[in-house]
């Protein structure tokens, strides 16, 4: 059994569910010097004037305004971050297409280039066939005109 102050706690018999106490308070007397360490009754509030419940009002107000200009600024911090990533995806994209269009005129000169010189080829090639067939031709008729005379 401890005693504590005004307040016994006796255990009772442990139980399979658990165990029990019994808690037993004294009653006060006027004369006596120990107190308990807590008290069982709430304490007393002193009562609120008119001019402490209007300066809670007003740091409540301030509190809120206060509250409310950090959402705001952290609402406004947002919107320009999400401007700063639109513009910089914008500029990727403008970027990017640049950079497409930039390759595909390089490869379709790089075409182009290949093609006229492919073409150059072929006339040249062409034109050698031309030469040859002409000479076989003179070759031939110079034949025709050897073979007519004998």
């Amino acid at each position: 059994m401890e005693d504590c102050g005004d307040i016994q706690v006796k255990e009772l018999n442990k139980r399979a569910s658990g165990q029990a106490f019994e808690v037993i308070l004294s009653p006060t007397s006027p004369d006596a010097k120990c107190k308990s360490p807590f008290p069982l009754s709430p304490l007393k509030k002193k009562p609120t004037s008119l001019d402490e419940i209007k300066r809670k009002l007003e740091t409540a107000e301030e509190r809120r305004k206060s509250h409310e200009a950090e959402v705001l600024k952290h609402l406004a911090e947002q919107r320009e971050h999400e401007k700063e990533v639109i513009q910089n995806a914008i500029e990727a994209d403008s970027n990017f297409s640049k950079m497409a269009k930039e390759k595909l005129n390089q490869k379709m000169a790089a075409n182009k280039e290949n093609r006229t010189a492919r073409m150059a080829a072929l006339n040249e090639k062409f034109k050698e066939k031309d030469k040859k067939l002409d000479e076989v031709r003179k070759n031939k008729e110079a034949m025709k005109e050897d073979s007519q005379f004998v």
